[in-house]
């Protein structure tokens, strides 16, 4: 079963912020994806934007909309 939760690290402790429907002394893996927006996350997701704005605005695409309305 793969579930995405939300939970809050306190006092060492990871605390889910929903109860889970869990049995007593389940064995879990978990994988930890930070919620804070950090500076390389911003870079990665600009340099993303970037690239799209690259390849989505540029003079070929103009003269190709010329030509669909001709």
């Amino acid at each position: 079963m793969n579930v995405a939760i939300q939970a809050i690290y306190e006092g060492g402790k990871l605390r889910p912020l929903e109860p889970l429907k869990l049995a007593e002394h389940t064995v879990v893996q978990i994988s930890l994806e930070t919620g804070n927006d950090d500076a390389e996350r911003r870079e990665w997701l600009a340099q993303g934007e970037r690239s799209l704005l690259n390849a989505w605005d540029n003079e070929a695409d103009d003269v190709y909309n010329v030509l669909l309305t001709k």
